[in-house]
């Protein structure tokens, strides 16, 4: 990873963290895109102190689609290559709420953060093929299923848990998709399940979510070990090539039948790219 330019979301915390202090003692140029500025430089100092070499923050809440759009231009506007892009920041939140752009903001954040991020880089990625895209997904996708009909659940009770599943399951459809319109780029798509880590994650709002993982967390791995299949994905020359596929534990496995299922990547990423406005349907443009 020597030289490597590497943006890792959600950095000043947890496997995130874990992935870039990993990263940079490999040699790799960092660039963490985090939402708190002062958590984020915190998260710079400690890398340094940890060996990362070169490290830069960039400041956004991937929750902003107008935050993701600006942290795009701000690193193509300082860097004319990406060898690595780690989709890892998420949420998981008590009680339904909404972002700036009107959006229930598990699913805004934990996937069409990592939906409009990687499109709005996708020509500095092929420009410096071969490199990759990394998505951080969970086992939480195993219980879930898209509610296509209210993926922002609108209708009914507010499930956290279900609402969470729901993206983890949406970022392994998005690597499914994204490897199939990267075909002959030498651009890889994979996604993974990183184990439950103990960390911030989870907390930021408190409540019940926050209370259970507490009480959970002396049971929980340490965001280090969290970070191996993260850092395995992006790094190893094992996996040169490989695209489109599920980790855990640094092994390809196969992910739930709902994750496989005909039809579903084409069917999301066109309703992700009507909810970024990366396309505009014909009743919105009248």
């Amino acid at each position: 990873m020597q030289g490597k330019v590497v943006l890792v979301t959600g950095a000043n915390q947890g496997i995130g963290k874990a992935s870039a202090v990993a990263l940079g003692k490999l040699g790799a140029r960092l660039v963490l895109a985090c939402r708190n500025t002062e958590k984020g430089r915190a998260a710079v100092a400690d890398l340094r102190r940890e060996g990362a070499q070169d490290v830069e923050l960039l400041v956004g809440d991937l929750g902003s689609q107008s935050d993701v759009r600006r942290l795009a231009s701000e690193f193509k506007a300082k860097y004319d290559r990406l060898d690595v892009l780690l989709n890892n920041a998420g949420v998981l939140v008590t009680t339904r709420r909404s972002t700036v752009d009107g959006i229930e903001e598990t699913f805004a954040v934990n996937h069409l953060g990592y939906f409009l991020l990687t499109h709005l880089l996708l020509d500095v990625l092929k420009a410096s093929a071969p490199s990759r895209v990394v998505s951080v997904s969970s086992e939480a996708h195993r219980r879930a299923r898209m509610r296509w009909d209210d993926l922002e659940f609108k209708a009914g009770p507010y499930s956290a848990f279900a609402a969470y599943g729901q993206s983890k399951l949406a970022n392994i459809l998005f690597t499914r998709e994204l490897a199939r319109r990267l075909e002959g780029t030498r651009v890889t798509a994979n996604c993974l399940h990183p184990g439950v880590v103990a960390s911030g994650f989870g907390h930021t709002y408190g409540g019940v979510v926050s209370a259970v993982l507490r009480v959970a967390s002396p049971f929980l791995i340490a965001p280090e070990k969290g970070a191996r299949t993260s850092v395995f994905l992006a790094s190893s020359p094992e996996v040169e090539g490989v695209s489109g596929k599920y980790f855990d534990k640094c092994r390809e496995r196969r992910p739930s039948a709902e994750a496989l299922a005909e039809g579903a990547p084409e069917r999301l990423w066109a309703i992700s790219e009507e909810k970024t406005g990366l396309r505009v349907t014909p009743s919105a443009a009248a």
